[in-house]
């Protein structure tokens, strides 16, 4: 019988995790009808609140269930990439315990690969988020578009299913890589799946402007060299800008003499000009440093402190 993987990473999901297994039972029995079996890995991401606890109310209804607690809070990527190490299925895939993205589609998904796709994303249409959810989310991928991949759907995926030979890239990637976007630059082209982002009805959102912002920034640096050609154009331009300004200087001096103390204000504001610019760009030469620095460090991703 064929396998898929669903690793759901948790944290701070106490409300909805009954809800999701709920739901995950019918989803689990409309697979079956399919000779699909369904392999649950959740991960406690260092939740403080009763999530563990939930969640090893399901294990103990459901024993197959592989529940992996980690010391502290890693990140969703992070948390994911653990669980796929601990996947067996022919296929995998990664869902969000909040329900915004409904566990339904992970079936329709199934029938798409059974039919031969290797990897189905499923892709927003419309999102029931605040203003600056909303907001936010539309710069980001549009920038993600105009940066690093301009194919990439325009309200972007987080459920998806990916077929083993994925699996395996997907597990060892990078710390401080997007795991989406990862996974459409490896290449296949998806089938997508189309669908409205549910609304949050329990529990609140952790997904705060600082991990937002590392996201986008994990996003543009590990996909794009764009950054670094636009510092060195930045450079090229200014260089020929201030090179332009200096021979007007000289031609100006020839043609009317010294003038005495001219230009105070105008060198003042191109040097303060400048100086911002130059730690602009030593800021994304060193967001670039410290990802290789993270990446060779040896520190491991996540730690785990028992497996249920």
């Amino acid at each position: 019988m064929k396998k898929v993987s669903v690793v759901i990473p948790v944290y701070y999901n106490e409300d909805s995790l009954q809800l999701l297994f709920e739901r995950l039972k019918d989803v689990e029995n409309k697979l079956f009808d399919k000779g699909v079996e369904l392999e649950l890995i959740f991960v406690d991401d260092g939740s403080k609140d009763d999530s563990l606890r939930e969640l090893l109310k399901i294990k103990k209804e459901r024993t197959a269930t592989k529940v992996i607690k980690l010391t502290r809070n890693f990140g969703e990527m992070s948390a994911s990439r653990t669980g796929i190490k601990f996947a067996t299925g022919d296929c995998m895939s990664i869902l969000a315990a909040d329900l915004q993205d409904p566990p339904e589609l992970i079936p329709q998904m199934v029938d798409k690969w059974i039919a031969g796709s290797k990897y189905i994303i499923c892709a927003r249409r419309k999102r029931n988020d605040p203003l600056i959810g909303k907001l936010f989310s539309r710069l980001y991928y549009f920038l993600v578009r105009f940066f690093v991949m301009k194919n990439y759907p325009i309200g972007g995926y987080d459920l998806a299913l990916m077929d083993g030979i994925l699996m395996k890239h997907i597990a060892e990637s990078g710390k401080n890589v997007h795991t989406p976007l990862y996974a459409y630059w490896l290449g296949i082209e998806p089938e997508i799946i189309y669908y409205d982002r549910e609304k949050r009805r329990h529990g609140k959102s952790r997904w705060n402007l600082g991990k937002k912002i590392k996201a986008f920034l994990d996003s543009l640096l590990s996909f794009s060299y764009v950054p670094i050609r636009f510092m060195s154009a930045i450079g090229i331009v200014t260089s020929l800008a201030s090179l332009i300004f200096g021979i007007y200087i000289i031609i100006d001096y020839l043609l009317h003499g010294a003038n005495g103390v001219r230009g105070f204000a105008t060198i003042a504001t191109l040097l303060s000009f400048l100086f911002g610019l130059v730690f602009f760009m030593l800021g994304v030469i060193g967001e670039y440093i410290w990802r290789i620095y993270d990446e060779i460090s040896k520190r491991p991703e996540t730690v785990i402190e028992e497996i249920f």
